[in-house]
């Protein structure tokens, strides 16, 4: 009995050890001080899709980026801009597990809805009123959380948190511009703007699909496949 016993312990040890390896951020942990990313297919080192820059090398401007206090241009149809610092603008974030957004809007302005596969994201108003939320994920086995509506009206120093890959959204619900800055737990959090992606894919998906997927006729999909979906980031 004892054997069994012990054996039970190590099993139950094993599981939860391999669980425990499961259960990590979106980027994985850096095995060194830093890696530059660098366009050099030459170099030793290749980490998570970037090749690793000669330590000896590294220079201050691998983690800097400058203009974050320039307002951008939120003069198009949704009325709102992404400026992102990721590792495309800061090499030095390359293994490193975050980065950040400055999100501009004009008068009623809309970061549509849309996710990030990889990024759990953290936002904090800086100027006007935001009307934000998200949406849970299906979960037919408890209707209270299944495809559940969370928002929430933010204003100057409030800070919201959108989990990772839910589908989310940011709208300036003020007569006043307004400013965010979100910070996201990868490097490279991606995004995927949901209207964008489903109804201006290249090339576009089988309008049967869709006109099946919403419930409505075709010369409805046909018209918003037919539409310019503009990408604010």
């Amino acid at each position: 009995m004892m054997v069994n016993k012990g054996a039970h312990c190590l099993l139950t040890y094993v599981a939860f050890v391999l669980a425990l390896s499961l259960v990590s951020a979106s980027d994985p942990s850096p095995l060194q001080d830093f890696c530059v990313a660098v366009n050099d297919s030459t170099s030793a080192l290749f980490v998570n899709g970037k090749f690793c820059k000669d330590p000896n090398l590294v220079t201050a401007n691998d983690f800097f980026f400058q203009g974050l206090n320039i307002p951008g241009n939120a003069s198009n149809p949704l009325g709102s801009k992404v400026t992102p610092v990721n590792v495309a603008q800061i090499p030095g974030l390359n293994t490193l597990g975050i980065s950040l957004v400055r999100i501009d809007f004009m008068p009623y302005g809309l970061n549509p809805p849309h996710t990030h596969p990889r990024a759990t994201e953290i936002l904090f108003v800086l100027e006007g009123t935001l009307y934000v939320g998200f949406v849970t994920s299906n979960n037919p086995d408890n209707k209270a959380l299944n495809n559940r509506l969370i928002t929430k009206k933010l204003n100057p120093g409030d800070v919201f948190v959108f989990p990772e890959g839910l589908i989310h959204f940011q709208f300036n619900v003020g007569q006043t511009n307004a400013v965010a800055f979100s910070g996201l737990s990868s490097q490279n959090p991606g995004v995927i703007t949901i209207a964008n992606a489903v109804f201006g894919s290249n090339p576009a998906i089988d309008p049967d699909v869709l006109t099946k997927a919403f419930q409505v006729e075709t010369n409805i999909i046909n018209y918003l496949q037919a539409q310019f979906w503009y990408d604010n980031n």
